[in-house]
Parts: C-alpha cells; structure tokens; sequence
C-alpha cells in the first residue's frame, strides 16, 4: 500500500479543518451551512486515505444518525433536518467504498459490514440493466419502466466496483462495471462526457440538457477522468488519457465547457485542473500533470469552497495513492510542496 505523503495529509487536514463540525459533519459554509451526502462521503474516504480511525468513525456515526434511511439507502440533503429523503448513488458508492476499506484498514468488521449493506442497497435500488449492461441511476427518481433514464456518467466509479465486488463476492459489480464503461465509451463519441446522459432500453446513450443546466462539460463531469484515471482496468485509463484533446495542455482550463472543448464561460475551478492532471497522468505525462496540479492548488488558496477543498484533498489521494483502493497514476513527488 502506497501511504499518503505530507500534502495529501496537509489537504486533508485543511478540508477538515474548514468543513467539518465537531459532531462529524461536513458543513457546506458557501451553501448556507447545509449538508449534502456527497460531502459525508468525501469526508470518509479522506479519513481512510490518512488512516484516521477516529474521524471515520465520527463522520459515520453522523452520517448513519441523520442521513441513513430504512433501506439504509442515504438522504442526500440536510439542513437542521432532513429535507430531501432521495439518496444519490455517487455518494452511497463512496461511502460503502470508504466503510469497506475502513473495515479493512482499521480491523473493524462493523464497519465493513455496514459498508457490504449499503452497497447492496446500491445494487437493489440504484441499479437497472440495459442492453447496454447494468448502469447505476442517479437516485431511486431516476428508474422508469420504460423509455431512456436519467444517467450521470461521473457517478460511476470502477475502482469503487472493484473494491465492493471483492468485498462482496456479488457478480453485479462485474457487471455494473462492464455497463457503465459501455456507457462511457458510447458517451465518448463526442470529444468530452456531458454532465448528464440518458442511457435507453436499448443501450443507446446520449448527452441530456436536465435535469442539469443544459449540455456540457462542467462541475459533474470533470470528476470522470478522475474516477476513470484511477480505474484497476487499463481500458478506463485510456478512456480518462482520450480526453486530452479537447481538455488541452498547459493553458489556462475553464471550468465549463461544450463537449467539443469549447469555453463556455471564463470561470476557472481547482477540480477542472485536478481532471486534466488525471488525464494527463493516465497518458504518462507527469511533468504536465504536476503543473496543473499546482494550478488547482493555487486556485483553491485564492478561492478556498467546500467543492474545491474536498476535490483537491481527494484528487491528491486518489491519483497518487492506492489507499482507496485504486491505481495510482501520479507519483507523490508530482504533488506540489
């Protein structure tokens, strides 16, 4: 196992420091002091990337208390209480991720196991099949008997497939994993992923305008190369390496885009370098990988944010280190100091 170096620690501690309450909450202070699942999940798998029992511990037990429903599914949004009861599946995927390898790391089978049941809730509730093969839908909203479902390609993550189809033995991870990089590849027919897809009956998947804020490569989709990036499969990485084209090299990097690469706006994010810099290290480029890193850091110190913070901690450890269990693609010297 690759341990984390100084600065994915250093990143940690300041996501936490800036983000998480006492209780083990992770506080969105640029939305209002709300809460998001998304967020509790990012939290835990930081904590298991810096092998810090106690904070996993804390953010479940939080996470467990306020979020998790009967069918131990998550409630993506809190503010004082519950307001919206739908799970999203990206952040019940990385929260079973992260409760498994915490089982694993810190020799706590409660952990794993409820890390085995929240995946098979995933499985139950937040996957369908297709022609295309099994895909995992958005939230619970998203399955219709018939016709296209919504699809949010950079939900699906292969190096969270693997860690649970190992942890559980069920053959549906195996195929959640064969569908989703169908879906993927089908996707990429354009020169980047959209935020959001739909996927149809018959496996034909095309970019959609909802319920996202229209066609384009932006806050959801950039996190693809990363989870493809650090894929065990070397067809995912080639798929993150594939989208150098229309993301560029070297040059400034907006954070919206059209799917042929075009600026949309002049906005600039850390995660929209953090993407580039894994597609970059997919493609063996490390040196170019390394500057946009530093770019994203320096972004993220001048305009410090819940999103920012959390993407630049977690693209440290999941690009550099296997300790979440995925393929490294940077080495740890390319972090900037």
């Amino acid at each position: 196992m690759t341990e984390p170096v100084g600065v994915v620690a250093h990143l940690t501690d300041r996501f936490f420091a800036r983000h998480l309450a006492p209780d083990g909450r992770v506080v969105r202070h640029d939305q209002r002091g709300d809460t998001v699942s998304e967020g509790q999940a990012y939290a835990l798998l930081l904590a298991v990337a810096t092998a810090d029992e106690r904070r996993t511990e804390l953010v479940w037990q939080w996470t467990r208390l306020h979020l998790q429903r009967t069918d131990a599914l998550l409630s993506w949004h809190w503010a004082g209480a519950v307001t919206d009861a739908e799970p999203a599946s990206d952040a019940d995927l990385d929260a079973a991720r992260a409760l498994v390898l915490a089982g694993e790391r810190f020799g706590r089978d409660d952990l794993c196991d409820d890390g085995l049941a929240l995946a098979a809730a995933v499985l139950d509730g937040l996957t369908m099949p297709t022609d295309a093969g099994r895909v995992l839908l958005p939230g619970t909203w998203a399955r219709r008997p018939r016709g296209p479902v919504p699809y949010n390609p950079s939900y699906a993550s292969p190096a969270a497939y693997a860690v649970l189809g190992r942890a559980s033995g069920d053959p549906r991870w195996a195929e959640l994993a064969a569908g989703s990089a169908a879906v993927a590849e089908r996707l990429l027919d354009s020169p980047l992923p959209p935020d959001w897809a739909l996927v149809h009956p018959d496996g034909r998947a095309e970019p959609a305008a909802e319920p996202g804020p229209g066609i384009r490569y932006s806050y959801d989709a950039a996190r693809l190369p990363i989870r493809h990036a650090e894929s065990p499969a070397a067809a995912d990485r080639a798929r993150a390496a594939s989208l150098l084209p229309a993301l560029g090299s070297g040059s400034a990097l907006p954070m919206v885009l059209a799917l042929d690469g075009t600026p949309l706006s002049d906005e600039q994010h850390p995660l929209g370098y953090i993407a580039r810099a894994a597609a970059l290290g997919a493609a063996g480029r490390e040196a170019d990988a390394a500057a946009d890193l530093r770019r994203a850091l320096d972004l993220g110190v001048r305009y410090p944010g819940y999103y920012g913070d959390a993407w630049l901690a977690l693209g440290a450890a999941l690009l550099t280190t296997d300790t979440l269990g995925g393929h490294p693609v940077l080495d740890p010297s390319s972090l900037p100091g």
